[in-house]
């Protein structure tokens, strides 16, 4: 793997891991373009999973914190014999969805793991995921009434959101378009339901590259290709970033249809090729 290379999959892995497009349809889709043995990139392919977080740490910096410090105060007030007092504090209930939201998201990825690692060559499923993330994103246009803040949330909104990203564990499957669309689904206000899907994001990432992290290590790194990780590290980070800016405009102004046509372009076109060209 060169630097040429390593940018284009940073460059892909931060825009489509935020932007409703699936990270993982794309890179698996590159990686049969460059010929690219997944074993061989797998620790590269954590090293842009931490950059894609990267990014969402500077973009939510400030409400990161605050969960950190409102954990620690939530500790205090468990001690102190004080309760949870949940609906209390916002901060602290936005943390206890975002566990909640975790909770089906870790039991799919888990129950669903070996099944998914022999569909993630398959083009053909790609391109018919790209199909149902398209239509995912329509829907989104057409919910009304999302007004909800965390106020407002309830247990119920925020386990169906994460089963709503359990399943953008399929190549193809955006995490962010699920996560969005199930977030406006149920009533969450559009820029909370993109903060929300973002945040939620973190944990599942993590998990993800935690699960990866043993394999990687085994795999064992080429020194030669140190460098060429460490740019396309760089890369995602950055285009992770301006993706997650972008889309909260974009959901906020109710123009997720574009990414329909996309996806939708993208995943015909896939299935054709699979169908007609490939050997």
């Amino acid at each position: 793997m060169g630097y040429i290379e390593a940018i284009v999959l940073g460059l892909v892995q931060g825009l489509s891991e935020f932007l409703p497009i699936s990270s993982s349809g794309h890179l698996a889709l590159l990686e049969n373009i460059f010929g690219i043995n997944e074993e061989s990139v797998i620790f590269f392919a954590v090293l842009l999973h931490i950059g894609t977080l990267v990014s969402i740490f500077i973009v939510y910096h400030k409400d990161i914190i605050a969960l950190f410090v409102e954990l620690y105060l939530l500790i205090k007030d468990i001690v102190t014999g004080k309760g949870l007092r949940i609906e209390e504090r916002p901060i602290r209930k936005l943390g206890v969805m975002i566990i909640v939201a975790s909770i089906p998201t870790a039991i799919m990825g888990l129950l669903l793991e070996n099944w998914i690692n022999k569909v993630f060559s398959s083009l053909m499923v790609i391109g018919i995921c790209w199909i149902i993330t398209g239509f995912l994103l329509l829907i989104s246009e057409r919910t009304t009434n999302n007004r909800k803040e965390i106020q407002g949330m309830k247990y119920r909104n925020a386990f169906f959101v994460g089963i709503c990203q359990g399943f953008a564990i399929m190549p193809g499957i955006s995490r962010s378009g699920s996560t969005i669309v199930g977030s406006l689904i149920t009533g969450l206000k559009r820029e909370f339901a993109v903060e929300f899907a973002f945040l939620i994001s973190i944990p599942a990432i993590l998990g993800s590259a935690a699960l990866e992290f043993p394999k990687a290590i085994k795999a064992g790194i080429d020194p030669s290709t140190i460098g060429p990780m460490i740019v396309g590290f760089l890369v995602a980070a950055i285009s992770g970033y301006f993706a997650i800016t972008t889309m909260i405009r974009i959901v906020s102004k109710q123009k997720m249809r574009y990414f329909s046509y996309y996806v939708w372009a993208i995943g015909v076109s896939t299935l054709i090729y699979t169908l007609f060209f490939q050997s």
